[in-house]
This record gives structure tokens, C-alpha cells and sequence, in this order.
């Protein structure tokens, strides 16, 4: 077995996880900013905002996902350690790069739309679902991201 082949494949976990999850608690806290905003004036305006609030986290739970997957997938979870090439394990690091990296700027560009969104909310509240159409465009994107991720650990042999 190799040792390194293992590290990569457990970098790539934690890619997955910790960039996705940065740019969910940056969104949210982008987002959440407007949001407190909007509530101090009109608290009766409270869930819609929270609403839209809430979208630039699931980036993280993407993340999260193949974060489980991938360790899953390698032994860690409910198993022991698969044997993995170096070459596996870069393959395995790789695969698990694109919802790391587009979760992380994703939910930050979510975020700020979703803020903007919030400023709709705060003049126009009947405007609510329009509102919710901007960041989750967004949203879009990270959906690609986790099934390329998703289909490439899930299709590497190990």
C-alpha cells in the first residue's frame, strides 16, 4: 500500500470540504450582513430574508458530500484503507477539486447576489420570488461542479 497514495486521496477530501465550506460561511455571513439590515427596519420581513440568506451554504454541504464520499470510497469510513497508487490518489485528488474550488467561489458570488436579493425584499416584498431567482442562477453552477466532482470519485477504480 502506499502511504502517499492515501495522503492524496485525504487532501482531496479535504479540499472538498474546506474550500466549499469557506465560501458557504463567507456567502452566508455576505447575506447575512443585508439581511440583519433588512430585519432591524421590518422584522415581520424575517424568514423571506433568512430564506435567501441560506442559499450560499449548501456550497458547503456539496462539499461535504464528497468529502464523505471520497473517505468512504478510500477506506476511512466504514473499512479498512484501500490500497491506492500514488497515481489514484492524485486521480482521486483531482476529482474532488472541482467543488472545491467552485464551491468556494460560487458561494461568495451567491453571497452578494443573494444580498442584492435581500434589498429587494426590503422595497418590494411581494417581489419574493423574482428575488430568489438571482442567487440561485448562481446556484447553477455549483450543481455542475458537484456532479463532475460526484461522477469522478464515484467512476475512479479503486
Amino acid at each position: 500500500m502506499s502511504e502517499l497514495g492515501i495522503v492524496y486521496a485525504l487532501l482531496g477530501a479535504a479540499v472538498a470540504v474546506l474550500l466549499s465550506g469557506t465560501g458557504s460561511a463567507i456567502g452566508v455571513g455576505i447575506a447575512g450582513q443585508a439581511a440583519a439590515g433588512v430585519v432591524t427596519e421590518d422584522p415581520g420581513k424575517f424568514a423571506k430574508v433568512l430564506i435567501i440568506q441560506l442559499l450560499p451554504g449548501t456550497q458547503g454541504l456539496y462539499g461535504l458530500l464528497i468529502g464523505f464520499i471520497t473517505l468512504s470510497k478510500i477506506g476511512v469510513l466504514g473499512g479498512g484503507l484501500a490500497d491506492l497508487s500514488v497515481s489514484t490518489g492524485l486521480l482521486i485528488l483531482a476529482a474532488c477539486l472541482p467543488i472545491g474550488v467552485v464551491g468556494l467561489l460560487s458561494a461568495i458570488a451567491q453571497g452578494k447576489t443573494a444580498a442584492a436579493s435581500i434589498g429587494i425584499i426590503a422595497k418590494k416584498p411581494d417581489q419574493f420570488a423574482k428575488a430568489m431567482l438571482f442567487p440561485a442562477m448562481v446556484e447553477t453552477y455549483a450543481i455542475l461542479a458537484l456532479l463532475i466532482s460526484f461522477l469522478s470519485v464515484t467512476g475512479i477504480q479503486v
